[in-house]
């Protein structure tokens, strides 16, 4: 079993990177991309069995649009998988809807929410009303919108999304807590 990648290397290639070098970003390619993968692959294995997106694609577009990201300073690994989490949501969610427009709408893709939503494993939630739903609490609370975003879709501890928010591990826990029962709610009127 390949043994973990300690978050100060990754830390320090990103930072390395931000500052031009491409070296560093060579470096930084096949740690985080792994690492990707299992983002991926998580989110994948939650829609039905039949969806047409493929974890290898979904890697490569986030990481083609990670590594064509301008002008930002990566300030830790963390942090790197906050925008990652962005980036797999938009390419999830653009899929879903493109499924949806040549189906007419009846394709809609389904994943299950797991435990981090406090939801049913047998409770199927559309990926575009979850996107929905997501943009209507950041629209109302813009801290607990990024707080599920960092969780659910980057898949990061509470401590690295207190990290990343600049916020308290009790604070990002408090906020978790309130915005999985304001989306539970929302998501169960779909």
């Amino acid at each position: 079993m390949k043994e973990e990648v300690p978050g100060q290397e990754v830390t320090a290639l990103l930072v390395n990177w931000s500052n031009g070098d491409q070296h560093a970003l060579e470096e930084l390619m096949p740690l985080v991309y792994n690492e990707l993968r299992r983002l991926a692959g998580s989110h994948l294995r939650r829609e039905r069995s039949d969806h047409t997106l493929q974890s290898t694609a979904l890697v490569h577009e986030a990481f083609l649009r990670l590594v064509n990201q301008r002008d930002v300073h990566w300030r830790s690994r963390a942090h790197f998988y906050g925008i990652a989490a962005q980036m797999i949501r938009r390419i999830l969610v653009d899929h879903a809807r493109s499924q949806q427009a040549g189906k007419r709408g009846a394709g809609a893709i389904k994943l299950e929410l797991d435990e981090a939503m406090a939801i049913s494993h047998q409770k199927e939630v559309d990926l575009v009303g979850l996107d929905e739903a997501l943009e209507r609490l950041a629209a109302l609370d813009e801290r607990q919108g990024r707080i599920v975003e960092l969780r659910f879709f980057a898949g990061l501890s509470v401590e690295e999304t207190a990290e990343v928010m600049n916020l308290s591990p009790a604070t990002v826990k408090r906020e978790w807590s309130s915005a999985r029962a304001w989306l539970y709610r929302e998501i169960l009127k779909v």
